[in-house]
């Protein structure tokens, strides 16, 4: 099984894209929707989390709003945090990845928004970037409920450049085009890792290459 790690930064249409090789029969894994089921009632994550920040936990599910308030009063806490998240979220991808080898699914896309900015991208067989122009990516993204200029920039300041994701990009999908052209990409690329002929570069899975989001 082939798998890639699919990244991008904020406005850039991953979701979009990820639909896309899932239609390619692609198992499409994500990232913020793993840490969010840890999070949930149930969750894995709650009780370590609530034992770690007193008060965090509310009618059984990690309080987002009040994780991110814990995590501003204290210089350690994002680090105490990643301890005990990353753990889970690496062993329920591996899960889920053994389970597509298991089945037989040629392909596996890991959506990790933080990809690059954790190291994750020694992790996969070869790396996609999904990127559009700065002014699409601009609009997409101010477009959002809530959203300033402000928050967009203070966003984007955390991420590596896009420029520089695209130079270690072994794939771009520009999504700045029509829907058309970017499942073209998408099915080309597709289409070149399934090949036998394809040379992927030897490289370690590692169980834990995502960053918790609060």
């Amino acid at each position: 099984m082939i798998v890639l790690g699919l990244t991008g930064s904020i406005g850039m249409g991953k979701s979009t894209t990820t639909a896309m090789f899932a239609d390619h029969g692609a198992l499409v894994w994500n990232a913020d929707d793993a840490v969010h089921a840890l999070y949930a009632r149930g969750g894995a994550a709650v009780e370590p989390v609530g034992a770690a920040f007193p008060g965090v936990v509310v009618d059984g599910a990690v309080d987002r709003t009040r994780l991110a308030e814990a995590l501003g009063r204290d210089d350690t806490a994002f680090r105490r945090l990643e301890s005990i998240v990353h753990p889970l979220v690496g062993a329920g991808r591996l899960a889920d990845l053994e389970a597509a080898r298991a089945a037989g699914t040629p392909l596996a896309v890991l959506d990790i928004p933080l990809l690059f900015e954790t190291g994750g991208d020694r992790a996969v067989d070869a790396v996609v970037v999904v990127s559009a122009p700065e002014a699409v990516q601009r609009a997409r993204v101010l477009a959002r409920p809530g959203m300033t200029p402000e928050r967009f920039e203070a966003i984007r300041a955390r991420q590596v450049p896009d420029a520089e994701k695209r130079r270690r990009a072994d794939f771009v999908v520009d999504t700045g085009e029509s829907l058309e052209a970017t499942r073209a990409r998408v099915a080309e690329i597709v289409g070149m890792v399934l090949s036998p002929d394809w040379k992927r570069p030897a490289r370690t899975l590692s169980p834990a290459s995502e960053t918790p989001h609060t």
